[in-house]
């Protein structure tokens, strides 16, 4: 039931073990269930307990470590044989004096590990404060560096089937978009529109299932397009009123956001319309330099100086990569488009440009998510970059 062949996870882990012989590293114990995914295929909602899985340079396979419930997970799902597979008692799930992580240290000490230096994704949502304070505890003679990010950026540059997903999930990332449209009508509640997003996101295409995506369906009406990030009510759609969109289309957790502006109305306030050119030019502008070998910082660059005759101003990134995630975020926390990143841009990295414009009493939104080219960028979705009137 693997989801890539296994000469593919075999490939990542050992880039993934490179980068660790780069930076002095003995062992990396990976806790974010992308990464863990990534390397070993291990897919399941398990992210609410401790687990992780562990690379060592003395190893050829990595192990994974996790509630015994969830053990027959790992080995339906993973790449893993069945030593590397271990399952720690139920009675450590939420319990205030032990730990997960002292089962975990009692590992790495079995593993002759015990005195290496062990990487930790130190600023991770799944490596709680305490699973540190535990593991050092535990493990006086281990040397603890910072392995924060070093698989996600193994992740930016996709294989060729990875960039299939992406494609796949740009198709239902389309209709996602179109079912957000249609249903989104003056006097409609917002929650059924919610409601109808969701089922296009989990039903896919015909020829591919959907999948729940790390962020649930962002939207921002009336006087919630003012900011980002907020979610539906029972309120209902007004006339001469704005809706923001913040989606994704997500193919087997490969995601591919995309974002819209609805005004529900002929006649929008001329701010929005304004916003909407200024925005739209600057964002063709960014893209049309993305290809190989220039940096990230580049594409931001270019959109200030095609946007510097008018009165916008953004001052958030521009956009950042994208790929597989899980809850809560589908960001990869390596590329960011902004002033600083001197990220050279690799072919089949995968870019999110989103560039949200939010004033004090209206918001703007539009994006576009790619994949480098040899020679440039390809768009994952088609759909139209403009201010939709309904």
């Amino acid at each position: 039931m693997l989801t890539f062949p296994r000469e593919e996870y075999r490939a990542r882990i050992a880039k993934t073990k490179q980068l660790m012989q780069e930076r002095g590293m003995d062992c990396l114990l990976i806790s974010q269930q992308a990464n863990m995914n990534y390397l070993t295929g291990y897919d399941g909602w398990s992210f609410y307990v401790h687990q992780c899985v562990i690379v060592s340079l003395d190893q050829e396979q990595p192990i994974w470590i996790g509630r015994g419930m969830d053990a027959n997970g790992a080995r339906i799902l993973s790449t893993l044989d069945e030593d590397n597979i271990y399952e720690y008692p139920d009675h450590l799930v939420h319990n205030t004096v032990e730990h997960p992580m002292h089962y975990v240290a009692g590992i790495i000490e079995e593993k002759g590990w015990g005195n290496k230096t062990l990487g930790v994704e130190m600023d991770q949502f799944y490596f709680t404060h305490r699973a540190y304070l535990e593991l050092e505890a535990k493990l006086p003679n281990i040397r603890f560096v910072d392995g924060n990010t070093l698989v996600n950026w193994v992740r930016s540059v996709k294989s060729d089937r990875e960039i299939e997903f992406m494609k796949i999930a740009g198709e239902i990332a389309e209709n996602v978009m179109q079912t957000a449209v249609d249903s989104i009508n003056v006097g409609a509640r917002e929650c059924d529109a919610a409601a109808e997003i969701a089922r296009a996101q989990y039903r896919g295409t015909a020829e591919h299932a959907g999948d729940y995506p790390a962020i649930v369906p962002l939207m921002m009406a009336g006087e919630k397009t003012k900011t980002p990030h907020l979610t539906w009510t029972e309120k209902k759609f007004a006339a001469d009123e704005a809706v923001l969109l913040e989606l994704s289309g997500v193919y087997r957790h490969y995601h591919t956001p995309i974002a819209r502006t609805i005004f529900l109305g002929q006649n929008p306030p001329p701010i929005m319309t304004e916003t909407a050119a200024v925005v739209t030019e600057g964002l063709a502008a960014a893209l049309e330099i993305i290809k190989p070998g220039i940096r990230a910082e580049d594409v931001e660059a270019r959109w200030r100086e095609a946007i510097a005759h008018s009165s916008v101003v953004k001052e958030s990134r521009l956009g950042y990569s994208i790929g597989i995630n899980y809850p809560p975020d589908w960001g990869e926390q390596t590329i960011s488009l902004r002033p600083g990143d001197k990220t050279l841009i690799e072919p089949n990295m995968c870019l999110h440009l989103i560039p949200g414009i939010w004033y004090d009493n209206v918001g703007f939104e539009i994006d576009a998510s790619v994949v480098v080219t040899e020679n440039g960028y390809e768009h994952l979705f088609d759909y139209p970059i403009d201010l939709v009137l309904k």
